[in-house]
């Protein structure tokens, strides 16, 4: 196939990816705005906090779509990757049900809020089984629709349930079925176009080792939030966490890139230059989204509220945080597709670095934003490297 074609196919994609991605993103601020108002603070507070947990929860759905999409690209079958989701997700299934009361003390929470938030988790797990095939066989017309309805699916159900003046419980149950909805729906989509070797089994073992790879990542791109919390003063902490959108965009914008060339990055065939085009697609993404924050800075508090006016002339370094995260990102996904887990070990050990430099050495806003620029960046060309070094040794002699 003609090199332009594939460069054709590959911006398609990723056109499509992020208008799902940007879709379901818009419908979570939604969310997010619409508890705030109708629930206040106290509510809020409860329903943000099972959100976070959720999150965590479903760390394992994020590496079983990158599993699935590795194995989909490998040759196998629907039925044996549909049966590792069915087993994730019941390992995440119990695992929500025991934690449910743990959770429900720790955050003085509900029970029926704490249940409905975690009981979200595996049926994210099946969603992302189906996300998974698509994504390996690089199917991203229905990927970007299944992406858009999740998110909204996800989302309406909940602000209806708000809008009749019900609680943080019944708003998160809601979610839960609509989110469950979509599995299904998805199941449609994905039932097509998959062929390959069905009666292998594929071992949870590599969801697991998948599964540390995005733990470290999630961790790495919102511990300095937690961390600034503890040691800034509660309006020095409001400020960084408003910087921190800007972190935010510049992480989750470019994650198309990622999503698209993944499946090139799990053949072995194509994975060198797969992984050097993401990369240096994701760099060039970062240094315009950089360039285009320090720009439009002066404006942003007339467009978003005087709240940003103290960091306004640190909000390049917060845009160049996210990039370095997205490069990171890109470099560890690959260790996903190549089954390079290992390399997790650097984001681990950056976490660290940059966990001990802000409770130790940092007290500002400037002082904060620093140290987790400098850590990422250091961490992305590092784990770069190593993935770009490792694909290029793997890959087979022609």
């Amino acid at each position: 196939m003609p090199r332009q074609t594939l460069t054709s196919s590959a911006v398609a994609g990723v056109t499509m990816v992020t208008a799902g991605s940007m879709t379901a993103n818009i419908a979570s601020y939604l969310l997010a705005w619409a508890a705030s108002r109708w629930l206040g603070p106290a509510g809020y507070g409860e329903f943000a906090s099972l959100l976070a947990a959720q999150l965590v929860l479903a760390v394992p759905a994020l590496a079983l779509q990158t599993v699935v999409a590795r194995e989909v690209v490998r040759g196998k079958g629907a039925h044996a990757v549909r049966l590792l989701g069915y087993r994730c997700a019941l390992i995440v299934a119990v695992a929500a049900m025991l934690l449910a009361p743990l959770v429900s003390w720790a955050l003085d929470t509900g029970m029926l809020a704490t249940f409905s938030a975690l009981i979200t988790a595996p049926v994210l797990v099946l969603l992302a089984t189906e996300q998974g095939l698509l994504q390996g066989a690089a199917r991203f017309g229905p990927l970007s629709v299944v992406l858009a309805g999740a998110g909204i699916a996800k989302v309406v159900p909940a602000v209806v349930v708000l809008a009749v003046g019900a609680g943080p419980g019944l708003a998160l149950a809601a979610s839960a079925v609509g989110t469950g909805l979509v599995a299904l729906c998805a199941r449609l989509f994905a039932d097509s176009g998959i062929t390959g070797e069905s009666s292998t089994r594929i071992g949870v073992a590599a969801v697991l080792k998948a599964s540390q790879v995005q733990l470290a990542l999630i961790a790495l791109s919102s511990m300095d939030l937690v961390i600034a919390r503890i040691v800034l003063s509660n309006d020095d902490a409001g400020l960084y966490a408003l910087g921190a959108v800007a972190t935010k965009a510049a992480f989750w914008l470019p994650q198309a890139v990622g999503v698209v060339l993944y499946p090139r990055m799990a053949n072995p065939a194509h994975s060198a230059q797969a992984i050097r085009s993401a990369l240096a697609v994701l760099v060039g993404l970062g240094a315009v989204l950089v360039a285009g924050v320090a720009v439009a800075a002066p404006v942003v508090p007339l467009l978003v509220g005087d709240a940003y006016r103290p960091v306004q002339s640190l909000l390049w370094l917060f845009a160049l945080h996210g990039a370095c995260l997205a490069v990171l990102q890109g470099a560890l996904l690959s260790a996903i597709a190549g089954e390079r887990t290992h390399l997790a070990v650097i984001a681990w050990i950056g976490l660290a670095v940059e966990m001990t430099a802000m409770l130790t050495l940092a007290s500002t806003i400037g002082q904060f934003i620093a140290v987790a620029v400098t850590v990422a960046s250091s961490t992305a060309l590092i784990a770069s490297l190593f993935a770009v070094r490792s694909a290029r040794r793997d890959a087979p002699a022609i």
